[in-house]
């Protein structure tokens, strides 16, 4: 048997990770000098009543290989492989914490894609990981799959402020926007795994109007799109983007996260993405 391993990155809600059975790492969230995990001791509300009242822009770190560690010798053990979807590389260090681990555990059957995308996308590539397990999948032909279907990713977001990008250090190629956008709102994507501006908009309800536009150029039009809609702050904006969307593309609904902590860290409150797969 495959058992999958994914990290809180994903976004899926942890209920339904725990459900249908695929084990979950935490990221770490530091409030000075602090640490949190993102799964049982800090959830995005009590992260944002936090933000409020901290005197310097919390940090993130990758979960320490020790959190891989048990589960791979566990799995060792009973004679199952492991597959694992990770965020990019680019943006985090938990591809090369599952590899580390790895590496403790070498009797262990271990198979880590870096998928090169984060949120809603990645969460969208753990369900079907978990998907071709339960169908008997080898643990390759899932790596093979996963990979095909993350090279057909697309994925928009739009931020309230670069401050947050720009002091974790993860805007990438977007980072020419700093100092220059002043109240400019830029649309955002990850192109290889790094954060790339597409275009600029003056106000953020043009630059959502304008992300919606973009999706309706290039989204197929039918629920094997897998297009997700994630937010932090955001709640009714999500929803009635959600909405819109599902109408104009011909789909019953389309699934609304609320983005974990540590991608907020990174982010910044407000933040609205949208992710969907173009056709083979």
């Amino acid at each position: 048997m495959v058992k999958i391993i994914a990290d809180t990155t994903c976004g899926l809600p942890l209920e339904e990770l725990a459900a249908i059975g695929v084990d979950v790492i935490p990221q770490i969230i530091i409030f000075d000098e602090q640490s949190y995990r993102d799964d049982n001791e800090i959830d995005t509300p009590t992260f944002l009543t936090k933000l409020k009242e901290a005197k310097e822009l919390p940090k993130t770190a990758a979960p320490p290989p020790s959190l891989y560690e048990p589960l791979y010798r566990k799995y060792a053990d009973e004679g199952h492989s492991i597959v694992i979807p990770t965020p990019s590389a680019e943006v985090s260090g938990t591809y090369r914490s599952a590899e580390v681990a790895a590496e403790m555990v070498p009797e262990a059957d271990v198979h880590i894609l870096d998928t090169r995308t984060v949120a809603g996308g990645l969460g969208v590539l753990v369900r079907k990981a978990k998907t071709l397990a339960d169908e008997g999948m080898r643990p390759e032909k899932i790596i093979e799959e996963l990979k095909a279907l993350a090279e057909r990713e697309v994925v928009y977001f739009l931020v309230d402020t670069l401050e947050f990008l720009h002091k974790g250090g993860r805007i990438g190629n977007a980072s020419y926007l700093i100092g220059s956008v002043l109240q400019m709102k830029p649309i955002l994507t990850l192109e290889d795994g790094k954060v790339t501006a597409v275009e600029k908009q003056r106000t953020s309800a043009k630059a959502l109007n304008r992300i919606k536009e973009l999706v309706l150029e290039e989204c197929p039009k039918h629920s094997a799109s897998y297009i997700t809609v994630s937010h932090c702050g955001g709640q009714e904006r999500a929803q009635q983007l959600a909405a819109d969307l599902a109408e104009a593309l011909g789909i019953d609904s389309i699934p609304i996260y609320l983005l974990p902590p540590a991608i907020v860290v990174h982010c910044g409150p407000g933040i609205i993405e949208v992710s969907f797969f173009k056709e083979a």
